[in-house]
């Protein structure tokens, strides 16, 4: 599959993720934030497999995802799958999300653009 990028991309993967912070675990008490498994080794070195994270479900309401950013989706062909990955770069249809390593993962390589719809939110840290 060939897709070309029209909009800006993301110049490097992220090297780190925050820990979480006492204000974190509030906002998930108040239901504010939502908690991740990492399952799979895709975004290796950044997150192994069991890492939890608390991903923002509001994030995207107003705006949409930023090339850089780390975002839940749901798989645009398997209902109920939920990925983590990085966006790469962003277009009017939505989003390329690509897994850090790359051997592992199934990502906008194989399947293409995710539509705006299918991402559930951004992840913000490590949990806990």
């Amino acid at each position: 599959m060939s897709v070309n990028p029209s909009f800006e991309t993301a110049p490097s993967p992220p090297s780190q993720l925050r820990s979480s912070h006492p204000t974190d675990v509030v906002l998930w008490l108040l239901r504010l934030r939502r908690r991740f498994r990492v399952v799979g080794e895709s975004m290796q070195p950044l997150l192994v497999a069991s890492t939890e994270v608390l991903i923002n479900p509001f994030a995207y309401r107003q705006s949409r995802p930023s090339p850089g950013d780390l975002v839940v989706a749901y798989h645009p062909h398997q209902p109920g799958l939920r990925l983590i990955k990085w966006v790469v770069y962003v277009e009017a249809e939505g989003c390329f999300l690509k897994g850090l390593n790359a051997a592992a993962s199934t990502d906008s390589r194989e399947f293409g653009l995710v539509p705006w719809e299918r991402i559930v939110g951004q992840v913000v840290c490590r949990f806990p």
